[in-house]
């Protein structure tokens, strides 16, 4: 059984996602999705930042859905570092506290399009750390026509925040992140999906292999391009990290995202079945991070 660390969804009528017939999928359809192919439990991560969503959620709602269905959802709670007064000084542990004991057992998925040293995102990183609770987060690489946080290419500032705050727990998502396992990604492809066998010096690796703290969350199409592009490196990468790495679909819709729920899922079954990844690799990145970060 899996447990997904990155998942969507809302329990009210909404928007459709522009461009679409579609909204994120309810918690009805996430089940029978996820009773398919065998995730027990799935993170929900609600859609806070306005700049990375179309239709802003609330943390209760997700709280609700999780109060609902508790063996089945584990509840984030997402705090935009601009909260209530837009400083670097305000007490945003007062509002992680309150969400963290209702249930909630980490902070994200952190869209805001703000650099990473910003000083109100560092306020959200230091009231994350001395709560300890983890941060999902996704990265940007411009200010502007995106979301997710801002760093420059190679990841200087993400490394700057591991620094600075050597205790957070950072769940690390998105293309941006993802294209940085090769050594090979370059300015100009470092925001999408690079194809082709891995190579050497990736950050993806250095930073991982440095910093226990960074974890990899394997989640859309990002996370499972980066072990499957180059099938060798990713049995690899799963052995050498299998202590930093968490199974997880981000699943936005009802349909369209099927293959981002298989995908991941069978080529880690493959990999058990082929003799690539030994059963505790698999049970590991599979369910048993998550529940230790988690604290489940």
């Amino acid at each position: 059984m899996f447990i997904d660390i990155h998942v969507h969804t809302t329990s009210m009528p909404s928007i459709n996602i522009p461009g679409s017939e579609q909204t994120l999928a309810t918690p009805e359809q996430l089940i029978e999705m996820y009773d398919t192919v065998g995730i027990e439990r799935a993170v929900l991560l609600p859609n806070a930042n306005p700049e990375g969503i179309w239709c802003v959620q609330s943390n209760e709602e997700i709280l609700a859905i999780a109060e609902r269905y508790p063996d089945r959802f584990i509840p984030f709670c997402n705090i935009d570092p601009r909260l209530w007064t837009n400083n670097p000084d305000e007490d945003l542990s007062y509002y992680m506290r309150w969400y963290r004991d209702h249930g909630c057992r980490g902070i994200g998925e952190v869209c805001c399009n703000l650099y990473w040293d910003d000083p109100r995102v560092e306020n959200l990183f230091k009231h994350a750390e001395a709560l300890d609770m983890p941060i999902c987060f996704h990265v940007a690489t411009r200010e502007g026509r995106t979301y997710g946080l801002i760093d420059d290419f190679g990841l200087p500032r993400f490394e700057e925040a591991i620094r600075k705050f050597p205790d957070l727990v950072w769940l690390c998502h998105s293309q941006a992140w993802w294209s940085h396992i090769s050594g090979d990604v370059n300015v100009d492809n470092w925001g999408t999906y690079p194809k082709g066998r891995v190579t050497t010096g990736g950050r993806v690796v250095e930073l991982m292999r440095k910093y226990p703290t960074v974890i990899g969350d394997l989640s859309a199409g990002s996370g499972f391009n980066a072990v499957s592009r180059d099938p060798e490196f990713g049995h690899w990468f799963l052995n050498e990290f299998q202590d930093q790495l968490c199974f997880g679909t981000d699943i936005c819709s009802p349909r369209g995202r099927d293959s981002v729920l298989i995908n991941l899922a069978n080529f880690m079954k493959q990999a058990l079945a082929e003799g690539n990844i030994s059963q505790e690799v698999f049970d590991k990145i599979a369910r048993q991070n998550a529940r230790r970060i988690l604290k489940l």
